[in-house]
């Protein structure tokens, strides 16, 4: 996200990626109890427990790791203002709280939780259907990582719909200095101002980035299982574990258009007029143009450090949360049989 990214954000972060696949062999039946595994349970959860569990799992995400989000935000400012300089993450949320308050790094958090809902239920639901379809018609059923590949990246397309506008709105507050009370007055200044069209300026940045972060995200996550958990039962800690590493890889290696996305949101004005742009940057190339130019190869790596920070417990509780809510509500369904 999740990143995504939804996913995990990648938050806005990547939603994480495919469960587990079905158990292989038949075993013969045992009466319940507590920790029962995941794949004792019919594979075919509904599309109302997709939906539910994925937007618990997309609200989770985005609001825990909300204050490094904010200081990720400010750490990709490509000219940003001398008080707000950071070396850290630690030493950035301590600036930030002690000269700017205690709720400041949680600024736009309410916006943000209005988007991951929806953006998250669309998304899992999206990718259930598709992964299952897909892998139908490719392994017979089995576990395909080129489905779970085309359907997360299909899935991120509606996720990112969602959500873009909620990170446009989500960055604007988080900057420093952001001229926005609140999130309704910078949704009117912005649509005043600059048109309905900024609220999706860096869509196809969005989903460029996206796309590959999903792709890295899944392949990662797929080795990972074969390596701690080749027998592939519910274990947390090994879909923690995997979802974490698999998110800290692809959110490194998707910085540069991370940076890209944030100055398209942003519209930076001192950064856009130190290099004698006038009016919106608009497109991904020239966003990509723009970093190069402000800082070189290196800026296109600005808050990389948050960034990862950011994804890797992201996508661990994304991950975690989903499964656990996708098990915990098929469950008691069949209880209520």
């Amino acid at each position: 996200q999740m990143e995504l990214s939804c996913g995990v954000g990648g938050s806005a972060a990547a939603p994480p990626g495919p469960g587990p696949p079905p158990a292989a062999a038949a075993v013969p039946p045992v009466p319940p109890m507590e920790g029962e595994e995941y794949e004792s349970l019919p594979s075919g959860a509904s599309l109302g427990t997709h939906m539910v569990a994925g937007a618990v799992a997309g609200i989770m995400e985005h609001t825990v790791m909300y204050p490094v989000d904010s200081v990720k935000t400010r750490m990709q400012s490509l000219q940003p203002d001398p008080k707000a300089q950071y070396r850290s993450v630690y030493e950035a949320l301590k600036k930030i709280v002690l000269t700017e308050g205690f709720w400041r790094p949680l600024r736009g958090i309410n916006v943000t939780m209005l988007g991951a809902g929806p953006a998250h239920a669309m998304y899992f639901a999206c990718y259930e259907k598709m992964k299952k379809s897909l892998s139908d018609t490719f392994q017979h059923g089995g576990n395909s990582h080129l489905a779970n590949g085309i359907a997360g990246s299909v899935a991120t397309l509606l996720h990112d719909a969602v959500m873009n506008p909620a990170e446009v709105v989500k960055q604007r507050m988080q900057m420093f200095n952001s001229p926005y009370k609140s999130v309704l007055a910078c949704i009117r200044t912005v649509q005043k101002t600059e048109g309905f069209g900024a609220f999706y300026r860096s869509y196809t940045t969005q989903l460029t980035m996206n796309v590959p972060f999903q792709a890295i995200h899944f392949i990662t996550y797929e080795f990972m299982q074969e390596q701690i958990n080749p027998h592939r039962e519910y274990n947390p800690r090994s879909h923690i574990a995997s979802g974490a590493i698999a998110g800290a890889v692809a959110a490194a290696a998707t910085t540069p258009l991370d940076v890209c996305k944030t100055l398209l949101n942003t519209q930076e004005n001192m950064a856009l007029s130190s290099v004698n742009i006038s009016g919106h940057l608009t497109g991904m190339v020239n966003a990509f143009k723009t970093v190069y130019q402000l800082g070189g190869v290196p800026g296109y790596f600005r808050g990389v450090q948050a960034r990862v920070i950011y994804q890797m417990p992201s996508t661990a509780i994304a991950w975690s949360v989903y499964e656990f809510f996708k098990y915990f509500l098929t469950k008691h369904k069949l209880e209520n049989r």
